[in-house]
C-alpha cells in the first residue's frame, strides 16, 4: 500500500544562508518532515502561494499539517496588536488560513501545531490571547529564545485526542499566545495545569480535525502524527 502524502505548510523567509548563498527561501525545521516519515507518511512541503490555489494544493495531499511559526496578525480576529505581538506575516497567514478552509471543506485530515491550532481557531471565528504570561502569571509555556520549555498537559476524557493520548504527558512547548474564545464547532480537548487550552478538535467528530498548542515535532512521541497518517491512509 502506498504511503499517504502529508502536506506541511512552511515559512517564507527573506534571507536564509546555506553554503555561499543568502537568498529568500521556503523553510521548515526538519523535525516536521522527520515526524511524518517516522510515522509512516510521505512528507511534502507546501510553501506560501496564492490563497486561490489552496484547494488545488490540498487536493494533492492525503493529510495536512499546519506548522508552528510566528504570531497570527491580530486583525485576522478583530483585535489591535499587543505590544508583545510579533510582526505580521501576511502572505503566510493568508495561505495557511486558505489551506485550513480547503481542508475543512473537503474533509482532508488536518493536524494543527502551535500556530496551526491558533489559525484553526481563527478560521472558525475564535480569538487569541496575545500575551499569555499576563494571564497565567508565568513564562512556563515559552523558554529562552530558541529553547523549548516543557510542561504537562491533560487530555479531556471522551475526546478524540484522549483516544490518541489517553494519559497526562509532558510536552515540548514554545508559545506566548493561546486560544482565548473558542471558534465555532471546536471542543477543548486538553489543558495545561494553569488552565491554558492545549488542544482543540471538531466537536461533532466529523473527520480528523485536531490541533495542539505544543510541538510534537520537537519530541519523540509519534502517536499524534501516526493518528493523522492513519486517517489519511483510510481515505
Amino acid at each position: 500500500m502506498a504511503k499517504p502524502v502529508i502536506g506541511l505548510s512552511t515559512y517564507l523567509e527573506p534571507s536564509v544562508r546555506w553554503g555561499v548563498w543568502d537568498l529568500p527561501a521556503a523553510v521548515l525545521p526538519a523535525g516536521y518532515h522527520r515526524l511524518v516519515q517516522h510515522a509512516g507518511g510521505l512528507a511534502t512541503l507546501l510553501p506560501p502561494d496564492d490563497p486561490e490555489q489552496a484547494r488545488a494544493a490540498v487536493a494533492l495531499v492525503d493529510g495536512l499539517v499546519i506548522s508552528g511559526g510566528p504570531d497570527v496578525e491580530p486583525v485576522r480576529y478583530g483585535a489591535e496588536p499587543h505590544p508583545q505581538t510579533g510582526p505580521a506575516y501576511r502572505e503566510r497567514d493568508a495561505w495557511e488560513l486558505a489551506l485550513i478552509e480547503a481542508a475543512l471543506a473537503t474533509g482532508t485530515p488536518l493536524l494543527g501545531i502551535c500556530r496551526g491550532m491558533q489559525l484553526l481557531n481563527v478560521v472558525l471565528g475564535g480569538t487569541l490571547m496575545q500575551h499569555l504570561p499576563e494571564s497565567v502569571g508565568h513564562d512556563g509555556h515559552c523558554g529562552p529564545p530558541g529553547v523549548f520549555e516543557h510542561h504537562e498537559v491533560k487530555p479531556v476524557p471522551g475526546t478524540r485526542l484522549s483516544e490518541v493520548l489517553p494519559e497526562a504527558m509532558t510536552v515540548p512547548t514554545y508559545h506566548h499566545q493561546a486560544v482565548e474564545r473558542l471558534g465555532r464547532g471546536l471542543l477543548a480537548s486538553a489543558h495545561a495545569e494553569d488552565g491554558t487550552l492545549e488542544a482543540v478538535e471538531l466537536s461533532d467528530g466529523s473527520g480528523f480535525v485536531l490541533a495542539v498548542q505544543w510541538h510534537p515535532e520537537a519530541g519523540e512521541d509519534l502517536r499524534l502524527m501516526e493518528a493523522l497518517v492513519a486517517a489519511a491512509q483510510s481515505l
